[in-house]
């Protein structure tokens, strides 16, 4: 079987359904805490789930420098990455401009990533989690731009000390990262601005 022969297919739709995906990931960072189904493609790459492979197709492109955890970085991942998004495959995670981390509960500090600068905050990097579920864990209070008040948000799966972290990289606002938790099918978005607390 030829290497090409086992690469894997994207979006049945390609135009449409990456068009649903951006919608709803812009939702999502519009919208902190709240849950949005992203269309599945029509397969995923292993150590990858439906909500990590969608966002990949949506969001990474040619300019898209991406960082890959040791269970995201698989070879049928790497080739999936390589033909349908054209990014380039970053070795370290301080020069990423997007990091996949298929094992949330392990994920690397978040200072380990680019922050932006004073001037450009918009040259930080965008973490994607994947983690056990976006519900059912410790509630967390998420305050701040896009949320009426206060919000609850119960993710379940992240690293141990992510409020602590979260805090840390709050007040570095606006320079800082955003981070797309993701479960199955489903994204929440988490952008710098929001802060949070335990509830």
């Amino acid at each position: 079987m030829t290497a090409a022969a086992t690469l894997l297919p994207g979006f049945r739709d390609p135009v449409h359904a990456a068009q649903q995906a951006f919608r709803a990931l812009l939702d999502a960072m519009a919208r902190p805490g709240r849950i949005r189904t992203l269309p599945a493609p029509e397969a995923v790459p292993q150590g990858w789930t439906p909500a990590l492979a969608a966002l990949a197709l949506t969001l990474f492109d040619q300019d898209s420098r991406v960082w890959l955890d040791p269970a995201a970085a698989t070879a049928e991942a790497m080739a999936h990455l390589r033909f349908h998004c054209g990014c380039p495959l970053e070795p370290q995670p301080g020069r990423a401009a997007f990091a996949v981390i298929a094992d949330g509960a392990s994920a690397p500090p978040l200072h380990a990533f680019p922050i932006g600068e004073p001037q450009y905050p918009d040259r930080s990097a965008t973490l994607v989690l994947a983690i056990k579920s976006l519900t059912g864990g410790p509630p967390l209070r998420l305050t701040g731009p896009g949320i009426k008040g206060s919000a609850i948000a119960a993710p379940l799966g992240l690293p141990a000390d992510f409020v602590v972290q979260w805090a840390d990289n709050h007040a570095l606002y606006p320079s800082g990262i955003d981070v797309f938790l993701t479960a199955g099918e489903q994204v929440m978005g988490l952008p710098r601005g929001i802060a949070t607390e335990e509830a």
